[in-house]
């Protein structure tokens, strides 16, 4: 079963979908192909990044704001094992380097690894992953070399199809993250519970022509 997940590596709710999404497929057959995808939830986020907590005040109004949103999100992310660091995480980074590593590791057959150590470093580790030493690091932490990683990172492969790749997910109608892509027709929009993953996977290996979609409403976004 193919499954595309189009995410963002600055989406809490990507961390959190992931684990579900693992939770939904643990004893299932393993004959499972995940691919991620690249989408900027700041498409015109500055190379260097910007200070966090004045950006998300920015975004959402106010530090109270703030706090109570990313408050329901670690406790989410709690429930899945996950233990976020806000509070530590100093930048909101540019994320076109860290998609690149992530199409890289695809090519190598490690990319969900990659993506994990992604989403640890930033999210857990409170690391900058617009950073390339960073990033070299996280792609070793996925089983990548990590002076192949950085080699690759210091050109510009894979730039334009990052952003062309994101362009066109937002003209699909993709307007959050995390999307789940379920042979290419079913639809999955954003960290649904486990149970809501089930029935598609269900409706996926059945072949059910008749339904387009399975979708839920997303969380706010906090990328």
């Amino acid at each position: 079963m193919q499954v595309a997940i189009v995410s963002d590596t600055i989406c809490p709710w990507c961390y959190i979908g992931k684990r579900r999404f693992e939770r939904a497929h643990a004893g299932r057959p393993a004959d499972l192909a995940v691919e991620w995808r690249p989408f900027q939830l700041n498409p015109d986020m500055p190379a260097e990044g910007v200070d966090r907590q004045r950006y998300m005040v920015a975004k959402f109004g106010s530090e109270e704001r703030v706090a109570e949103i990313f408050g329901m999100i670690e406790q989410a992310g709690e429930a899945e094992g996950i233990r976020f660091a806000f509070d530590r995480i100093a930048r909101t980074p540019n994320t076109v380097d860290s998609h690149r590593l992530i199409a890289f590791a695809g090519e190598r057959g490690v990319q969900d690894e990659v993506v994990e150590a992604l989403f640890r470093r930033y999210f857990e580790q409170a690391e900058d992953i617009g950073d390339g030493a960073v990033l070299a690091r996280a792609g070793a932490d996925g089983g990548l070399d990590e002076d192949e990683v950085r080699r690759f990172l210091a050109g510009t492969g894979g730039v334009d199809e990052v952003r062309q790749e994101s362009e066109a997910a937002s003209r699909t109608g993709i307007s959050g993250v995390p999307c789940f892509i379920f042979e290419g027709r079913y639809a999955v929009t954003g960290a649904q519970e486990p149970d809501i993953f089930e029935r598609v996977f269900e409706l996926a290996a059945s072949g059910n022509v008749g339904v387009g979609s399975e979708a839920a409403p997303s969380p706010p976004r906090a990328g």
